[in-house]
């Protein structure tokens, strides 16, 4: 608490020294037109940078309709019978939350966050007004009729079969807790991989890198963690190759591993494990820039703060140079991404399988400085905006042709059954003034905002086919 000092000397000025009095309106005068002038750059900047995208962004009607904020009403109804022990361990005492409500596997929302089997999308059985609609949450079936399993993925365009391939952990397992007080865990199948065309329908095929069954020092052992692949194309050597987060049932090892193929369907052969720059890394991905320099990018030091560092020129390695950000911030999953020369990043905050508000953030140059934006979630309802919609990001893929558009990939992860955690995708648009000031100072920022708009059903603008996805 802040005492008031009551033998302070009054600071009311005197002019009776000239000279004093004049110095401090001379310096006085300075800092306002100083002030005129940053104002006068931020409206020019504004005006010349921010309004052009905007206008790139919604020229098209759909992309109108899908930066309309849509809003949510639901209503806790009250409690039934009793609830599951994860559910009252959390609520001791106190109103129920949507929170609780999400995480209690016998809430009677639970249809809500976890929509049944009927209400999946199915690419082979949609009626044709139903085609190429993306449902935030419901199950989402493969080409063969199955779940998909990529969870905490990415996305990777090969140029080479104008095709998308999508990677993540195959879940599709029973959720158990190694100890009493582990988190809750399938054992380690393999990354999943997944090939489309339009990035609605998507051909399963198959595990491009499988689990070790029998050797348990194995880093992909079933009884390890195998977390977040991505996969990068190495222009230079010709392989793709896929960065993931290794470790152990208790989250100890925290390392990453390296895998490559020489095709984008795999199979992919495991090269091993480190921790990169000699510190720990849990939540990770990777970033490829336009000049072909890829980029590690984990969260380090019990996750309160982000490593980013670049890779060696083919990939397999991480370089000696790394810059720590966001340092004492506590945020995890990161994805990035990049528009009109300025890097983009979405992290959330660290609370388990339970969800949280994601951050966006800002930077000039991809090793920072790095400033925190705020929260780019609109509509639905205040929770959903807390709670990045009930998910956690995993990766940003732009929209091809449409500058400052770009699609938010994230997980709804469902503790009490993670095979059945599902995928939210969402409408990213950078466009319009920043409304938060910099962290560290006075100023406004010169970038864009990030939005990710909430809605029930959409879908990219009609005609994006496959000449669209170059």
């Amino acid at each position: 608490m802040r005492m008031k000092n009551r033998y302070r000397k009054s600071t009311t000025l005197s002019c009776n020294a000239g000279s004093r009095c004049s110095t401090f309106f001379v310096v006085f005068s300075l800092l306002g037109c100083l002030l005129l002038l940053h104002l006068y750059s931020y409206i020019h900047h504004r005006d010349s940078h921010v309004r052009e995208p905007q206008l790139r962004v919604t020229h098209h009607p759909q992309f109108r309709e899908i930066q309309e904020v849509e809003e949510e009403n639901i209503q806790i109804p009250p409690p039934r019978g009793r609830r599951s022990p994860r559910a009252a361990k959390r609520r001791p005492k106190r109103t129920t939350t949507l929170i609780d409500e999400f995480l209690d596997e016998n809430s009677q929302l639970r249809h809500v966050f976890f929509p049944g089997y009927k209400r999946a999308i199915d690419p082979m059985q949609s009626a044709e007004n139903d085609k190429y609609y993306y449902y935030p949450g419901r199950i989402w079936l493969d080409t063969d009729g199955n779940p998909i399993q990529a969870h905490g993925g990415g996305i990777l365009y090969d140029k080479y079969s104008k095709t998308y391939y999508w990677y993540g952990e195959y879940k599709d397992g029973p959720t158990y807790h190694a100890h009493k007080k582990g988190a809750a865990r399938v054992d380690i199948i393999g990354v999943g991989c997944y090939s489309s065309k339009d990035l609605w329908t998507w051909k399963h095929e198959g595990i491009v890198l499988a689990a070790e069954e029998t050797n348990e020092t194995h880093d992909l052992h079933k009884s390890n963690v195998l977390e977040r692949p991505k996969v990068i194309y190495n222009d230079k050597t010709g392989k793709y190759v896929m960065w993931m987060h290794i470790d152990d049932a208790n989250y100890t090892k925290a390392a990453v591993g390296v895998a490559i193929s020489d095709a984008p369907n795999g199979p992919f052969d495991y090269l091993g494990s480190q921790r990169p720059h000699g510190y720990e890394s849990r939540d990770m991905t990777v970033f490829k820039d336009d000049d072909g320099v890829a980029y590690l990018i984990y969260s380090s030091e019990d996750n309160s703060e982000l490593h980013i560092g670049p890779l060696t020129d083919d990939y397999l390695n991480v370089t000696s140079v790394m810059r720590r950000v966001l340092v004492g911030q506590h945020r995890e999953a990161p994805a990035l991404f990049k528009h009109q020369g300025t890097y983009y990043m979405i992290t959330s905050g660290c609370t388990g399988w339970a969800p949280n508000e994601a951050l966006a953030h800002a930077a000039e140059s991809i090793l920072g400085p790095w400033e925190t934006m705020g929260n780019p979630c609109m509509g639905g309802n205040k929770m959903f905006r807390l709670t990045t919609y009930f998910a956690q990001s995993t990766f940003v893929l732009p929209i091809p042709g449409f500058p400052g558009s770009f699609i938010f990939m994230a997980d709804r992860w469902n503790p009490a059954d993670l095979k059945d955690s599902r995928y939210v995708w969402l409408p990213l648009i950078v466009a319009g003034p920043a409304d938060q000031p910099l962290e560290y100072s006075f100023e406004f920022p010169l970038w864009s905002r990030v939005s990710i708009y909430w809605h029930r059903k959409w879908r990219l603008p009609q005609g994006l086919g496959l000449n669209s996805f170059k």
